[in-house]
């Protein structure tokens, strides 16, 4: 029996407005298509989206050796930011003018920008330079994750296309992991400059790739260029992003800097709406905010970015901490976590390709999320290792049973010609949740962290302990009565944290029961 109210988008409303209309919820049927033609396609896509989103961390332990030999220790966390910032910004820039446009040259003009980074950082003789060369890179690097996920939408129908998502949210969430590893493999084996290096036959591969076999339709559209939202969009993101990185680390909150930060956020972030509604092709369309399942996923999606970056953000500190291991191991305890995200995100593709229904995945995904944190928040100092890993495999599972399936009703939300800018917005929103996610969940762990220490250390013993200093091998180092304190503090200081996230799993759990499971469509607009 037909549904009232479940949404299809009309391929005729140029706006994005999603119209209702009486459609069955019977799955259509799935053509029969030849994968073959596709398959060297989707290995460049595949590439594209592990450079673009391995660089996000993959100087994170690389860096005190970079800082070492390069000097300029006050601009290290410029390194990681740079290339946030750039990426971020550009992220809803390369999702319009797809729609407009076209992808595929956008996608070989972003890779090349990409390696373009990659030389320059290469070859950087100061932090100046590693910082110019992180930002190109994050100038190409904000396509390469948004033109893959959109250009599987220029050639596979939505119904097919939930396998591909599948397997693109596995490599997204292998390379969060593998970042940190590869950084420190290459800082301890070779040079770190080959995390520079390693780029240039990939981002090459992928090139060659979409050059000889990507085939996707010309756009003779005209380029309104959205000036004024792109500049009030770049100052807010921007002041949102150092307000992440800054506060509690390079600054107290309540320190001038974070507060301008903070209004300048809000003003541009305001001024940025009203550009939107008086631009004539806006960046990031206001019309898309009329389809109840884009601010649905959207926001699911932005709760997913903040627990699961919340999470991986401290969980290797964590690690090292309580459990004495080495940062390379404490990277290798993470990979329980990565397989359940890649078992999550694989089999919901696959699922939603051959049933057609979905709803249920996202609301398995808040809940698989949500247990996942409540377990963390029960860890103990004296916990077995088996045990936390088990708990690490169930956070996994949680994230990934949603996280490429809303970037799916987002796509399935919209006509095709829309679909760019419709999954750069959801993108655009899920790095800022990413990026606010490690910022929460910093400033709750560091207060917390300095409370327990200075209240269970002895007399005089919290003055010898500078925690801005502490490193693994410090605290290992550390008499047994004060490193048993330290150790217990900050597991005591961390585990509450997975706590104070439930309540936005639990926001995130009822904003995706409302996601209407509108059928995936099957078939390709042709125009």
């Amino acid at each position: 029996m037909p549904r009232l109210g479940d949404a299809r988008p009309d391929p005729a409303d140029k706006h994005g407005a999603v119209t209702q209309s009486l459609v069955p919820l019977a799955a259509e049927p799935v053509p029969q298509r030849g994968g073959r033609h596709i398959l060297p396609v989707f290995a460049g896509l595949l590439v594209a989206m592990l450079l673009g989103s391995l660089d996000q961390t993959v100087f994170s332990t690389a860096l005190p050796t970079i800082v070492g030999e390069l000097g300029g220790v006050n601009h290290m966390l410029w390194v990681t930011t740079a290339y946030l910032v750039a990426s971020t910004i550009m992220m809803p820039i390369y999702g319009k003018l797809g729609d407009l446009i076209g992808r595929k040259g956008l996608i070989i003009g972003a890779l090349t920008i990409f390696l373009a980074g990659s030389v320059i950082g290469g070859l950087a003789s100061s932090m100046t330079w590693l910082i110019v060369a992180r930002a190109v890179q994050g100038i190409g690097g904000g396509g390469l994750m948004i033109l893959s996920q959109a250009i599987i939408a220029d050639v596979v129908p939505v119904r097919e296309r939930s396998k591909y998502m599948g397997v693109m949210g596995a490599v997204f969430g292998l390379s969060a992991v593998a970042g940190p590893l590869l950084g420190g493999w290459f800082t301890e084996s070779a040079h770190w400059r080959w995390a520079f290096w390693i780029n240039l036959p990939l981002g090459v591969a992928a090139i060659a790739l979409a050059a000889f076999f990507l085939r996707l339709p010309r756009h003779d559209a005209r380029i309104r260029f959205d000036l004024w939202g792109v500049i009030t969009m770049a100052i807010a993101v921007t002041a949102i992003i150092l307000i992440a990185s800054w506060g509690g680390t390079e600054y107290e909150w309540g320190s001038p800097v974070i507060l301008s930060l903070i209004l300048v956020a809000t003003v541009f972030s305001t001024l940025f709406v009203i550009a939107e509604h008086r631009a004539s092709e806006p960046v990031i369309p206001l019309a898309l905010f009329k389809s109840r399942n884009f601010v649905l996923a959207t926001i699911a999606g932005l709760f997913i970015g903040i627990s699961m970056f919340g999470a991986l953000s401290y969980l290797p500190t964590y690690l090292q901490m309580v459990t004495g291991v080495n940062a390379t191991v404490s990277g290798l305890m993470l990979l329980p976590m990565i397989a359940g995200l890649m078992l999550g995100a694989v089999t919901t593709g696959q699922l939603a390709t051959t049933t057609g229904r979905y709803k249920w995945m996202p609301i398995a995904s808040m809940i698989g999320l949500g247990l996942g944190l409540w377990l963390l928040s029960t860890l103990r100092v004296d916990t077995p290792l088996w045990v936390l890993l088990s708990y690490l495999f169930v956070l996994g599972v949680g994230v990934g049973l949603g996280m490429q399936i809303l970037v799916l009703v987002v796509q399935n939300s919209f006509p095709d010609s829309q679909v760019g800018t419709a999954t750069a917005a959801n993108n655009f929103f899920r790095e800022i949740g990413a990026s606010l996610g490690g910022a929460i969940v910093g400033a709750l762990f560091t207060s917390r962290l300095t409370d327990l220490v200075t209240e269970r250390l002895p007399a005089g013993g919290a003055t010898a302990v500078d925690l801005n200093s502490l490193t693994p091998a410090a605290v290992r180092a550390l008499p047994e009565a004060i490193r048993d304190v330290i150790v217990g503090a900050y597991n005591d200081a961390l585990t509450p944290v997975f706590v104070s996230l439930l309540p936005m799993v639990v926001a995130g759990l009822v904003f995706v029961v409302l996601i209407k499971e509108v059928p995936l469509r099957s078939g390709l607009e042709t125009s």
